[in-house]
């Protein structure tokens, strides 16, 4: 799998926010948790990186994406029910126009954290199972 040594870490710095934390509080609050976490373990996070979108050539506004681990992974930490198609399309649309090839969604609603990895098209879930194909 592309970067996959780095989305383990990804998970694993996830998995001690929320175990510290726990579940129930504000998705910034994880967020800004998971920078410490990341940053503790030798990673470089850059938050809300600002990306330009363009249309036929005009700029018509910015992408900023949660997370850039490494500049090589997105992530995107929720505090949602499950993740949907839109999560995963946001992901999909952030891979296109940053041209990185990898996200990741963490969820961190409930005591287990959950995450997708999306990859060229394809999410995968925690236990890469839910692997199917994705038409933005």
């Amino acid at each position: 799998m592309k970067h996959e040594e780095l989305t383990h870490e990804i998970i694993g710095a996830a998995m001690a926010v929320l175990n510290e934390l726990k579940p129930g509080l504000d998705e910034k609050l994880y967020e800004k948790a998971l920078v410490l976490e990341l940053q503790a373990r030798g990673h470089g996070v850059e938050q809300q990186r600002e990306y330009p979108v363009r249309y036929r050539g005009q700029l018509i506004g910015k992408l900023v994406p949660d997370l850039l681990i490494d500049g090589k992974v997105i992530a995107d930490p929720k505090v949602a029910t499950a993740f949907s198609d839109t999560h995963i399309a946001q992901m999909l649309g952030y891979l296109s126009i940053t041209g990185l090839e990898v996200a990741i969604l963490l969820n961190f609603k409930g005591a287990k954290l959950q995450w997708k990895r999306v990859v060229g098209g394809t999410p995968t879930n925690e236990d890469d199972r839910d692997r199917k194909k994705i038409n933005p």
